[in-house]
């Protein structure tokens, strides 16, 4: 086995304690709090899909104090999903580290075993492999692992990511802009707004999504992630729109009432407060 380079964690053991304060108290809120006592695995997923997406808020923000919180709030339902499971006699917590470990050092053969990769593609490739091969995994999909309910851009990033991890991609980012322009060009072919023709919506929805695939395609070979810039984008709009009905109401003026023009006024200025702020 190789040499595994590993700094001194000096704070390992106040994390441990910190640790097991938490499964402590996790013990004591199931057994004493009417609330806790009545959760379970399904009375929770709801939450715990509204924390990870507060999380993705904070770390978008940069909010370092709300991305501790949030984390805190992700490590509490760990727990909490994990002392159900005991309940029922299926798993505990120590079978959620173990089985995650396992999976970090059987994934991880170049670095636990004798495999060879010294950039990230390989490792990933490694990955998808590997899972291919694991007990359960040799009749499926290699897109079988990604989650039906993710949501639509996010699902077509890890399709994407998935299908590269065995070969199956681009070469050059340059091909992946072709097929961008192509779909652009398709969809404006058929679907040009200049036209009050009456358009085919189910053809049209489904060039919209060859596009917007495409493009998320070509995000990925700029290691630019389409969801992040996308919510960029929309915060960024939330700002400059709020500066826009906070300045014009101190100007006497009515959402709703003014002209596009008097509009788009606000809009600019709007563009050049951001910048300066």
């Amino acid at each position: 086995m190789k040499e595994i380079k590993k700094t001194p964690d000096h704070n390992r053991k106040a994390k441990l304690e910190a640790f097991d304060r938490l499964l402590t108290i996790m013990d004591e809120l199931r057994e004493n709090c009417p609330w806790d006592m009545k959760q379970t695995m399904e009375s929770l997923r709801h939450l715990t899909i509204e924390e990870t997406y507060e999380l993705t808020d904070a770390i978008i923000e940069n909010d370092m104090q709300e991305v501790k919180k949030e984390l805190g709030d992700l490590m509490l339902h760990n727990a909490f999903y994990a002392r159900i499971a005991s309940e029922k006699g299926e798993f505990d917590i120590a079978d959620v580290l173990n089985s995650v470990c396992d999976k970090l050092v059987e994934r991880h053969p170049h670095i636990y075993g004798d495999v060879e990769a010294t950039d990230e593609k390989t490792v990933k490739e490694n990955w998808e492999k590997i899972k291919l091969k694991e007990k359960g995994n040799q009749d499926k999909s290699v897109l079988g692992g990604v989650p039906t309910s993710l949501p639509a851009m996010v699902k077509a990033m890890r399709i994407q990511e998935k299908a590269r991890g065995v070969g199956f991609d681009w070469e050059k980012k340059e091909q992946v802009w072709q097929k961008v322009e192509e779909e652009m060009n398709e969809f404006k072919a058929e679907f040009n707004i200049e036209y009050d023709t009456e358009i085919d919506k189910e053809r049209a929805q489904a060039e919209f999504g060859d596009l917007l695939f495409s493009l998320i395609n070509y995000s990925r070979f700029l290691d630019i992630n389409p969801e992040e810039a996308l919510e960029r984008t929309n915060k960024k709009f939330i700002k400059r729109f709020q500066y826009l009905e906070s300045e014009s109401s101190k100007d006497g003026k009515r959402m709703g009432e003014m002209s596009l023009d008097e509009m788009d006024q606000y809009w600019e200025k709007a563009k050049q407060f951001n910048k300066e702020n």
